[in-house]
């Protein structure tokens, strides 16, 4: 595949999703006309297991780069990791003026002092209009489980692109403010060209459940405990957070708020609004001791079974003000993402031990999706009638289970594309085609302050190191001669308890030792070549003895 450095002509609007396809997570996706590119979202995924080290994954950010004279601005759908957390990472390079509703750019201003970095942050409102280059978009008050969340509907040169965002429809939201039938209604009247929709939960039969079921199985909860409640969720999800706070007004329980990110999503929330709690229920969780467990809840960080959130440290004795005891009521109000499923069952098991009743997903509805399921996708695309159709956000099955129902409605497969990250289609009046050229879109590994400083061959290594463990030769060699005037010494990392395989740290040695002999005979001086044979030699035998293949690394120094 031919990746496009540059696009310098004119011609069709580009659709160029950097991120977000074949993953959940780091959503991004690049609309480009002539000279004026806008962009959709800018979020970042969590590793994988097997990507050691990394602390995130984000988009790649080079096209833009190369292109950045042509960036005329970023609109976001809303305020989710996977939809806002790369954009520090791309302001770091680049000035790009954002748009986006007041939660959603009250949470990106906190990630930007945290990076310390400013922003040029626009608010809009949805059902406002906002123009970003040669790009008129409308926006669309959507559903989902953070509030201000919003659809796109792109007035093109090519035609309308709508752009679903993250949705589920919910006939009776928290606040008030179910999605907004009737401009739907009309976008699709007036003709849209292309739809990109949410898959996340296109392989789900039926209708995602309202937010008000949780509001239910929690006040049943409620209502039968004398215990202290804990309940861990999602620090976005404020609608989730409000209806805990009226379900523990409701029943004359104070409220303690435990996470730095819970804490400051919370306090952003009540600034802006988007939290109405009555005076004095809220308490310091620093004193909460001398309150009676049946007038305390703590809502807490820590859902996802995460190692430094504040649920893991409750459970593992080691959060400084609250400690897990016996009767303790803890609700997990969240479903695992794909992959955490082990750390949350981990949680759940230590909670379990240290005498607390555990109330998760498995057991009791205290957890509705935020996306779409089958028969909601259906409704939007019922609504929209698009000419043309890409499924975004999920994995490869999800895509391919929304092209499938797609499909059932009457649409035919050559107007339905699902592509991969970095991929284009380029859209003319009444036609999309899928384009050979591609755009890079390789992910991003951040490790601490390294963005991008890891790639495979570093992965590799760690992976070979965290399987196989570590042996270390030093030797000290005459420079002159060629001959061993100290060691082999072998340190061993991760392979074997030296202390406890003496026997075979002292046969490795006087392997390398024979083996450094035999090259000054033979009259090798070279190093590469000495460290090759000492690692070939030493290979042998430790394979031989344990049938392991730890990583070697010799170290000569020369005198």
């Amino acid at each position: 595949m031919k990746i496009l450095e540059n696009n310098k002509g004119g011609g069709p609007v580009k659709v160029i999703p950097i991120g977000g396809l074949n993953e959940i997570g780091k959503n991004m996706t690049l609309l480009e006309y002539n000279d004026e590119i806008m962009i959709i979202d800018c979020g970042l995924s969590f590793p994988e297991d097997e990507m050691y080290g990394i602390d995130i994954v984000i988009p790649d950010f080079s096209y833009l780069i190369k292109n950045k004279e042509k960036i005329k601005g970023m609109i976001l759908t809303h305020g989710h990791e996977d939809h806002i957390g790369a954009i520090p990472y791309l302001l770091k390079q680049l000035n790009v003026p954002i748009y986006g509703t007041r939660l959603t750019l009250g949470l990106v201003g906190y990630k930007l002092k945290e990076h310390g970095l400013q922003g040029n942050l626009n608010t809009i409102k949805a059902g406002q209009s906002v123009k970003i280059g040669v790009f008129n978009i409308q926006t669309i008050r959507t559903t989902h489980s953070i509030a201000d969340s919003i659809a796109l509907a792109i007035n093109t040169p090519a035609g309308v692109i709508f752009h679903t965002g993250d949705f589920k429809i919910d006939y009776t939201p928290v606040d008030g403010e179910p999605i907004d039938f009737h401009k739907l209604a009309e976008i699709g009247k007036k003709g849209v060209l292309l739809m990109l929709a949410d898959s996340t939960n296109a392989e789900r039969k039926g209708y995602t459940a309202s937010e008000r079921t949780v509001g239910v199985a929690l006040e049943n909860i409620f209502r039968g405990s004398e215990a202290r409640i804990l309940i861990a969720t999602f620090s976005s999800n404020v609608h989730r957070v409000q209806r805990i706070i009226n379900t523990a007004v409701m029943f004359g329980r104070k409220v303690a708020i435990s996470g730095r990110s819970m804490v400051n999503v919370v306090n952003l929330a009540i600034e802006l609004g988007y939290l109405k709690i009555p005076a004095n229920v809220i308490v310091d969780i620093n004193k909460t001791k001398n309150i009676p467990d049946k007038e305390l809840v703590i809502i807490t960080t820590g859902s996802q079974g995460e190692p430094m959130s504040a649920l893991s440290r409750m459970a593992s004795a080691d959060h400084k003000a609250v400690q897990i005891k016996k009767g303790d009521m803890v609700i997990l109000s969240s479903s695992p993402v794909p992959g955490n499923e082990k750390t949350v069952s981990n949680i759940v098991n230590k909670l379990f031990e240290k005498g607390a009743d555990v109330i998760y997903s498995d057991i009791a509805d205290i957890h509705v999706s935020g996306h779409a399921c089958a028969e909601e996708l259906k409704l939007i695309h019922s609504l929209i009638k698009p000419k043309f159709f890409m499924p975004v956000h999920g994995e490869y099955r999800h895509l391919r289970q929304h092209a499938l129902i797609a499909e059932d409605l009457g649409m035919r497969k050559n107007r339905i594309f699902i592509l991969d990250n970095g991929q284009i289609l380029n859209l003319k009046r009444n036609s999309v085609v899928k384009a050979k050229e591609a755009v890079s879109s390789n992910a991003v590994l951040v490790d601490g302050l390294g963005v991008g400083d890891v790639g495979n061959i570093v992965l590799r290594d760690r992976k070979l190191l965290s399987e196989s463990g570590l042996i270390i030769v030093v030797a000290t060699i005459e420079k002159a001669s060629g001959m061993i005037c100290s060691g082999p010494d072998i340190i061993s990392r991760g392979f074997v308890y030296v202390r406890e395989n003496e026997d075979l740290i002292e046969s490795a040695r006087e392997v390398v030792s024979i083996r450094l002999d035999k090259c000054y005979v033979e009259g090798i001086r070279d190093w590469t070549a000495l460290k090759n044979a000492v690692r070939e030699e030493l290979k042998n035998f430790i394979y031989e003895k344990t049938k392991r293949n730890p990583v070697i690394l010799p170290i000569f120094m020369e005198v």
